[in-house]
């Protein structure tokens, strides 16, 4: 299998996003109560219920185009923080992309470089600060790292989900210092950031349809 992900693998990983990130809303709700406002799974539902409606109806065979649908489909949808940061992520994607049928990994660490650089602007957060960007940053520089160290592109996308999981847990351990979770101060400390926890899903989707849609092709 060529070492690229076509716009109708992408539909398929995002619409194993959009399920895992629904089939989790219970957790999500329970991680956002301890910190937060409680309504998090609830919103994340909602957002990505519909966002799975335009998935299934696109057929541009533009990833950008998805993408952007995909970000605008959130930003519409969820609101508080949440939606901004997220709806964002999706649209930078998309932008970086637009016009492409498939993926290579250099355009997928190029799109994740731009959502995490707009991320990181929109919120003034950075690794540490017990936020989405902990799960977010090392995931991104490890594609990097990937490329430069010659890595398949499934391998490359397992690294990455690796390494979304230590910065998702590492996030247990941190005062948080943005959101309503800051006012809590070290009573933080203890839970793991539900931001972290998506970011977490959405790279461990990308890497296990991925292998699959791989295997597949073999």
């Amino acid at each position: 299998m060529s070492q690229g992900i076509s716009f109708t693998d992408i539909k398929e990983i995002l619409i194993n996003i959009a399920d895992k990130i629904m089939r989790e809303k219970e957790y999500l709700t329970r991680l956002d109560a301890a910190c937060g406002d409680g309504d998090l799974g609830v919103v994340m539902y909602i957002g990505f219920r519909k966002t799975k409606e335009k998935i299934e109806k696109d057929e541009s065979n533009d990833v950008g185009s998805l993408l952007m649908a995909v970000g605008s489909a959130i930003l519409s949808s969820v609101g508080g923080a949440s939606g901004p940061l997220f709806g964002t992520i999706f649209l930078e994607a998309g932008k970086t992309v637009k016009g492409k049928n498939e993926l290579t990994l250099n355009d997928i660490a190029s799109m994740f470089e731009a959502s995490l650089s707009k991320a990181k602007s929109l919120g003034g957060a950075k690794v540490g600060d017990k936020t989405l960007i902990d799960a977010f940053e090392p995931a991104v520089k490890s594609l990097r790292e990937a490329i430069s160290e010659g890595f398949r592109l499934e391998d490359a996308l397992d690294k990455a989900a690796e390494e979304a999981e230590h910065g998702t847990d590492s996030t247990k351990d941190l005062v948080a210092r943005h959101g309503k979770a800051r006012y809590l101060g070290e009573k933080s400390i203890g839970y793991i950031d539900p931001g972290a926890k998506i970011v977490r899903f959405i790279f461990e989707t990308l890497a296990s349809t991925y292998r699959s849609i791989a295997s597949r092709g073999t």
